[in-house]
């Protein structure tokens, strides 16, 4: 069974309290007049995993895209202090192994510390997707001219 299904991560059916815990964790990253589908656990780390996976085959949008895509991982640290420890012993493999994903997929912009607090909103996809062979003054696609480092030799543009 994949993990991040509607079905409960192996097997452990969470009581009342967790999924209360859970729903008011979850009232608190809510993104009001969105739309689409409701805001839960499943769907945080089922748009992470996306994410990810986007990130290792090439990234192609720009920096802002990125930063917002980023909302996912930053709503996930928001609540996790929130969850049930029991709900965070089961999941945090998951969010272990996604975030490692992540992590190898991406570089650490320069002059940051990416062991710090929020690390994910640091980091610069490895391959970037570029519609046009324009690149910005520091040598990147367009739609990444906002981050004032040059581009680190580890980024590939795959045009």
């Amino acid at each position: 069974m994949h993990p991040t299904s509607s079905e409960p991560a192996e097997g452990v059916f969470p009581t009342a309290e967790e999924y209360e815990a859970v729903h008011a964790a979850l009232r608190t990253v809510a993104r009001p007049g969105a739309g689409g589908p409701p805001c839960t656990l499943n769907s945080l780390f089922e748009q992470w995993d996306a994410l990810v996976r986007e990130v290792e085959e090439g990234y192609g949008w720009s920096a802002p895209e990125l930063a917002n895509d980023l909302w996912c991982r930053s709503a996930l640290a928001r609540i996790w202090p929130s969850l049930p420890p029991r709900i965070q012993a089961v999941r945090r493999s998951e969010l272990d192994e996604i975030d490692r994903r992540f992590h190898s997929a991406t570089v650490g912009r320069p002059g940051q510390d990416d062991q710090a607090g929020r690390w994910w909103l640091r980091r610069v996809p490895r391959l970037l997707e570029a519609e046009t062979d324009r690149r910005s003054a520091h040598g990147r696609p367009m739609g990444w001219d906002d981050l004032t480092f040059p581009r680190p030799a580890e980024v590939e543009i795959d045009d």
